[in-house]
């Protein structure tokens, strides 16, 4: 008699349907893995929307009542604003940033912010409206900086900027992903006028007045066309007239009428002052090697992909380095995706390490690899789909979403195991097919499967209910847990049953279960595991007959137990992220107030001296020990190691040059004279070894 009519479960009597089931879940995932942005985590700071304005020739106090204070009123009471601040410069720059909550879109605050300035204009003065006001929204950390160098003194700071201003900025601002590029500081050329106050004053002349000479005179004024109708009766042609336009020369610029007389006298810019072509700011400025170089910033779009958008970024680069003057070179002295790439591989790594242990276990335990193969191709269903549901709620692959999948093996593998233990027990104890132990157990363990979902998920759902940034930080995580679990569930009540059905086979006794080498291995490894186990068992179930026994001694040590873990908690250090070590280091140098530029890069040369002696020295080092043996070569990522190592070596090197010496010379002194020599300087050292390997 068959055992179909006898099977009710619509999955085990159609696998093909529950396998096609975990297809396209697995398909989901794979798709949407391929389109989930990857970064080190989520979004977590607030987004920022940079506000920049100019009121030429003022100073940082002026910038500040005229410029800062009107802006900043109207900008008080928008939705979802945490706070704002503004820095002044003496060059006449203000800089605004204005800080939204995590939850606020980006674009709509600029559109809020641009708004409000809006109704700030008629309070500004005309020069700032007329210089522009740029409002821009950005991701406060920086993809890559760039650099531009050259070989050739013709091409300064001034021109590579002038020149990343123009090639190059725009054109990285049209890849997709890249929320905005900028050359760092004002270094694009520009006429500076440098006026002599003696002789304005002579002349009864201010700033003013030669201000509204060259914007009067440094304009474009259109003329019209000759011929335009209503012309004379006659008129064969209509001309255009064009203008001159805009200065071009410094020339020009010095030629401009500040004040003319009645008599004729005429005051230009040449007789109060020089022009010349320059930078708009030297204010700030970049340096590569102690060069002097032109640094661009990539900014990430919130949602790119941070590693695709780099690659994009040196593609991009690539072809316009086809273009590039003579002698002008690029480069990518600072990049953050690294780090990403790193802090990805090892949870990925991780990933597979959980994934492996898992099946090892599993495989122990259940002592067949028909019921080890079940978990394993359930659990990656579970996994790989938990991808798909972080795209459609806009997650990204990160390393709290990777962790969470960490975790998630271990959770969704218990679904598995309990429908394999409840079908090898029904075929064990009923002795009926697999199938129709299948369905019997599916009969008795759905409901327990479903509420194993739905406690897991009240487990970590209210996690994402959690405002501020770490509910932001920690949604994720929880979520992807929960994501994986339900489908999990849905694993197991689809797939897992037809795995069952057909993988696994009725319990066999008897010779030919050990009839070859690896089954007698694989019986007697099981049975004293079986026997170890029942050991443990016997013996924690007696731990815990003793423990009821004793109930108020063990509710004293539960209680200090929870007394010392309240303890630790409030005396441990806390923090928001681990400090992790990104392969960066970073010097901040402060000179006092109104320090000038030329005694800022006297104090930075110094600093880049030092540091390159530095270098120099360990590459000193580096080779002395290449030229000791490989044994003395410091490896590995540790610095104080490498140090130590370093010191051990010198050590051994001082030992080589004694025992060289005494070996063909035993005067008296010369080994006193040896040890006074090594004991000197660093540089007399060297010498030394140097000469111990001659």
């Amino acid at each position: 008699m068959s055992d179909t009519p006898q099977i009710r479960n619509v999955f085990i009597r159609r696998p093909i349907f529950s396998g096609v089931i975990s297809i396209v879940i697995v398909l989901l995932g794979l798709f949407a893995l391929r389109t989930l942005p990857v970064n080190s985590y989520p979004a977590l700071t607030p987004p920022e929307i940079p506000v920049q304005a100019v009121y030429p020739g003022a100073t940082a106090q002026d910038v500040a009542a005229a410029v800062a204070a009107p802006i900043e009123q109207q900008l008080s009471g928008l939705d979802g604003l945490l706070y704002f601040k503004s820095s002044n410069s003496s060059a006449g720059v203000m800089n605004l940033s204005v800080y939204f909550d995590v939850s606020r879109n980006p674009d709509l605050a600029a559109v809020d912010v641009q708004n409000q300035i809006a109704l700030a204009e008629p309070q500004l003065p005309q020069e700032v409206v007329r210089n522009g006001i740029t409002v821009q929204k950005r991701q406060t950390s920086i993809l890559v900086v760039g650099a531009l160098t050259a070989d050739d003194q013709r091409f300064d700071a001034e021109h590579l900027s002038n020149y990343s201003k123009i090639y190059v900025q725009d054109e990285l601002k049209r890849i997709p992903g890249v929320g905005d590029a900028q050359t760092l500081g004002q270094l694009e050329f520009s006429m500076l006028l440098s006026l002599d106050p003696d002789r304005m004053a002579q002349l009864g002349l201010t700033v003013s007045d030669v201000a509204g000479a060259v914007q009067e005179q440094n304009a474009t004024n259109p003329a019209g066309r000759i011929g335009r109708e209503p012309s004379p009766p006659g008129t064969q042609l209509t001309i255009p007239v064009v203008t001159a336009g805009r200065l071009t020369d410094p020339a020009q610029f010095g030629q401009i009428i500040v004040r003319g007389r009645p008599d004729g006298s005429l005051v230009r810019v040449n007789d109060i002052g020089d022009v010349r072509l320059g930078a708009r700011n030297y204010d700030v400025v970049g340096r590569l090697d102690g060069k002097p170089t032109a640094l661009f910033l990539v900014f990430l779009r919130p949602g790119a992909n941070a590693l695709q958008v780099k690659q994009a970024v040196l593609r991009r680069m690539g072809e316009l380095a086809k273009s590039f003057p003579a002698g002008v070179r690029w480069s990518v002295p600072f990049d953050t995706t690294p780090y990403i790439t790193a802090s990805i591989y090892e949870v990925m790594k991780t990933l597979f390490e959980a994934m492996l242990l898992v099946t090892l276990v599993v495989f122990v335990f259940l002592q067949s690899w028909r019921a080890t193969l079940i978990p394993v191709l359930a659990v990656p269903v579970s996994v790989i789909g938990a991808f798909f549901g972080m795209q459609v709620l806009g997650f990204s692959i990160n390393l709290l979403t990777l962790f969470g999948l960490v975790l998630a093996i271990g959770i969704v593998v218990d679904d598995a195991i309990v429908v394999i233990e409840n079908v090898e027990r029904i075929m064990a104890s009923e002795g009926v097919s697999p199938a129709v132990a299948a369905d019997r157990a599916m009969r008795q363990v759905s409901r327990a499967l479903i509420a194993i979902v739905l406690v897991l998920c009240s487990v970590f759902v209210p996690v994402a209910f959690q405002g501020g940034i770490t509910g932001l930080m920690y949604r994720q995580f929880a979520i992807t847990i929960a994501i994986a679990v339900v489908l999990s569930g849905i694993v197991a009540l689809t797939l897992t049953p037809a795995l069952c059905a057909v993988l696994l086979k009725p319990a066999t006794a008897g010779p030919a279960a050990t009839a070859s080498a690896l089954g007698r291995f694989s019986t007697r490894f099981f049975g004293r595991f079986n026997r170890g186990f029942r050991t443990v068992t016997e013996r924690y179930l007696g731990a815990a007959g003793r423990v009821i026994d004793r109930p108020r001694t063990f509710f004293a040590a539960f209680g200090v137990v929870v007394a010392l873990v309240f303890v630790l908690t409030r005396t441990v250090p806390s923090g928001f992220i681990p400090s992790e070590d990104k392969g960066i280091f970073a010097m901040l140098v402060a000179l006092p107030d109104d320090a000038s530029r030329q005694r800022t890069e006297g104090v930075v040369a110094g600093i880049e001296a030092f540091l390159k002696q530095q270098a120099d020295e360990r590459r000193d080092r580096l080779r002395q020990h290449e030229a000791l043996g490989p044994a003395h070569v410091p490896k590995g990522p540790d610095q104080r190691g490498a140090r130590r190592r370093e010191r051990l070596s010198v050590r051994d090197a001082q030992r080589t040059r004694v025992c060289v010496q005494s070996a063909g010379d035993h005067r008296a002194g010369h080994d006193r004279g040896t040890r006074d020599e090594l004991a000197g300087s660093r540089s007399e050292r060297r010498a030394a070894v140097r000469r111990a390997r001659q």
